[in-house]
């Protein structure tokens, strides 16, 4: 059984590098991609202060689908461009809005979100497999370290898709 890790970080920086860690190690040897969508937004969660959603939007070819998540039941299609996800997805940039009200088209799925950080998931080829997404009830609770930490997690993530 995999157990996550609980313990007290110098910096978020360091705390993003063993979470990486913490996700390699996960997500080796298994093959099944929902099941190590699922325990990876299951670690972020439980790993991550001030979190009350993460999880996987999926790419069908027309539209994001919910996939894997922890937090409370969410919008189940996203069109693109629209929202923070369907944005991300649309552009293909990491989307870290600090107020989530100030975001012109924010999807409101949990009105208790006050910020968000969305990281789209391109496979080697190019093509769009979904988008990472994770919200905080609190104001400006993802700055650029965690921009660059998501994103890192990300790369483990699709790196664990090749193979």
């Amino acid at each position: 059984m995999y157990e996550v890790k609980t313990q007290a970080y110098a910096s978020k920086r360091e705390h993003y590098e063993d979470l990486c860690s913490q996700a390699r190690g996960l997500l080796a040897g298994e093959p099944d991609r929902i099941a190590n969508a699922a325990n990876f937004a299951a670690l972020v969660y439980h790993s991550l202060p001030e979190l009350n959603w993460s999880g996987f939007y999926l790419y069908d070819g027309t539209e994001l689908v919910v996939g894997p998540f922890q937090g409370k039941p969410a919008c189940i299609r996203i069109a693109l461009g629209r929202g923070v996800c369907g944005t991300a997805a649309q552009t293909r940039t990491t989307q870290l809005v600090r107020d989530v009200n100030a975001f012109d088209g924010h999807i409101a799925c949990d009105a208790a979100s006050q910020s968000e950080i969305v990281v789209p998931l391109v496979r080697a080829d190019g093509s769009l497999f979904g988008v990472w997404d994770v919200d905080s009830p609190v104001i400006a609770r993802f700055d650029d370290e965690d921009r660059a930490g998501m994103e890192a997690l990300c790369q483990v993530f699709m790196e664990s898709m090749n193979r």
